[in-house]
Formats: structure tokens, C-alpha cells, sequence
């Protein structure tokens, strides 16, 4: 990655992804539980966009699970799921 360049994404936007830890909420979900589980290892996602943490300069992935549900992952939180 250039300094200052745009992160290098590992994933791109329609793969399917598995989560690699329980993912919660850490707030920006008001309508849920502080804390509460928003998806668990092994859920299955598809990746609806693409966007960076400003901060680290890394791939933030929004990956919608179950129930429409867009949650926000980093690349060590994702695995691709084979085809």
C-alpha cells in the first residue's frame, strides 16, 4: 500500500464472506443491545460495499448477514467462502 494511498482490499464488493469471530455491536446499532451478538462465527454474508477507516488507512468492509443486517468488518474478521 502507498503511504497515503487508498487501502489494498483483500475482498470485493457481491463475494461471499464467512465470519471468523462473534461480531458485536459496538454502538452503532442503537436498536440493539449494547454489546449484543450482531452476527457469530461461521455466519455467512455478502459484501454490499467497500469503505476505509480514515485513522489506519484500512478496508472497512459492510457486510450484509441475515436478516438485512449490514454490519461493519475488518479483513481479519472475514473469510472468503469458496464458490
Amino acid at each position: 500500500m502507498e503511504p497515503g494511498g487508498p487501502p489494498v482490499s483483500k475482498f470485493q464488493w457481491g463475494q461471499r464472506v464467512r465470519a471468523t469471530v462473534d461480531l458485536y455491536n459496538d454502538g452503532s446499532y442503537p436498536d440493539q443491545p449494547a454489546d449484543g451478538l450482531l452476527a457469530k462465527t461461521g455466519d455467512l454474508g455478502e459484501i454490499v460495499n467497500i469503505g476505509t477507516i480514515s485513522e489506519t488507512n484500512e478496508p472497512l468492509y459492510l457486510v450484509e448477514f441475515q436478516d438485512r443486517l449490514v454490519v461493519g468488518c475488518l479483513e481479519e474478521e472475514l473469510e472468503l467462502v469458496p464458490v
